[in-house]
């Protein structure tokens, strides 16, 4: 069992792996590796669309806090804030509504048409549900252990010895890459979301399969609401660019129940918008709900996040840091000779193994 357990984690890392080199080389992307452009003559900065490990001068970081401060100096009252949280499933639900799944075209990586420079509805400067590559393959590498034994309870995926669970799913933009890769491998792929219109068109998808996959409408913010699946059943969790959307006063109850959903040895993967980031900086005075919390044009919030904040929340959940990275990257308009300056947290925290702590 023990092999054949080895054997399975094995296969999915290189399933994580295959889906990240997609959405790195996806889209016009750059050639190079992720974090190997390193732009050291400033002459030079046109002539890529990205640069990855940029520094900030102390000049860049007191540029970016009073950008912040200003656009938050005139915040949204607090009687007109209560919607965008009661809400906000209608928001999600409005907006798949009207795109679809045209939202994200052929399974590119989100973002920047780095070709053309131009921003189109796949620009995460305006929304969140996107993918981009997250050492999949370390983690699953890392997380391969001896099989735990759940409760008897039928529920779906019961057999198997893998369990992803990844929130916030959408239409399955990252769902369905995976999807295609773990048919041959001992996996199972749930994906939530709390918008039903996401979560029909994910099950209408042509490549959705309920032998490999459970997809379900869930609001991860109700922790009255049960899943499909028992807990320590799960051997990874996938928050990507979704718990920005939550209240940041919600976001620490949300990292604690899912986390009781982890097996001892289970890893959680995150990614979401960082402090200062260049969307941050582009909101405009009367969209800050709290600090460093805002509501976009169509309703959805975002959060933006520091390494302090990342790790005492997934501390605070009981979980051990594996990573804890800032990611600083230079996006380029080089059509338009603009400069981004983007930030992004990533993550992996590993929920403790009995053996290592005793």
């Amino acid at each position: 069992m023990h092999k054949l357990w080895s054997a399975s984690v094995t296969k999915l890392g290189k399933v994580f792996f295959k889906l990240s080199m997609r959405l790195k080389s996806s889209g016009g992307r750059p050639s190079a590796s992720l974090g190997s452009r390193i732009l050291t003559n400033p002459d030079d900065i046109f002539q890529h669309n990205m640069w990855d490990h940029v520094q900030w001068t102390e000049e860049d970081r007191e540029n970016a806090f009073q950008k912040a401060k200003e656009n938050s100096s005139v915040r949204l009252p607090l009687k007109e804030q209560d919607k965008f949280d009661t809400a906000a499933s209608q928001y999600w639900d409005k907006f798949y509504e009207t795109h679809q799944t045209k939202f994200f075209k052929d399974r590119r990586a989100p973002g920047v048409d780095t070709e053309s420079g131009h921003h189109q509805l796949t620009d995460p400067l305006h929304h969140h549900r996107h993918t981009d590559a997250f050492h999949f393959q370390e983690c699953c590498q890392e997380v391969a252990a001896e099989k735990h034994e759940t409760d008897n309870a039928s529920f779906p995926g019961q057999l198997v010895s893998f369990r992803i669970l990844e929130v916030g799913c959408g239409v399955g933009n990252s769902v369905f890459p995976i999807l295609d890769n773990i048919r041959e491998t001992d996996s199972f792929l749930y994906c939530c979301d709390f918008s039903p219109q996401a979560i029909q068109l994910v099950k209408g998808h042509p490549h959705y399969d309920d032998s490999v996959c459970h997809a379900f409408v869930h609001d991860i913010c109700d922790e009255t609401s049960s899943f499909p699946f028992p807990p320590q059943s799960l051997d990874v969790i996938l928050a990507v660019f979704v718990l920005s959307s939550i209240h940041p006063q919600r976001i620490q109850g949300v990292v604690n129940h899912l986390s009781t959903y982890l097996k001892q040895g289970g890893v959680f993967l995150f990614r979401d918008y960082g402090r200062y980031d260049h969307s941050q900086l582009r909101f405009k005075k009367g969209q800050c709900l709290s600090e460093n919390f805002y509501t976009r044009g169509d309703g959805t919030c975002v959060y933006f996040f520091t390494k302090e904040e990342v790790h005492h929340l997934f501390s605070q959940a009981g979980l051990q840091e594996i990573q804890n990275l800032e990611d600083r990257r230079l996006q380029v308009n080089r059509g338009k000779k603009v400069v981004m300056r983007r930030v992004w947290m990533q993550s992996k925290y590993r929920k403790s193994d009995l053996l290592s702590t005793s």
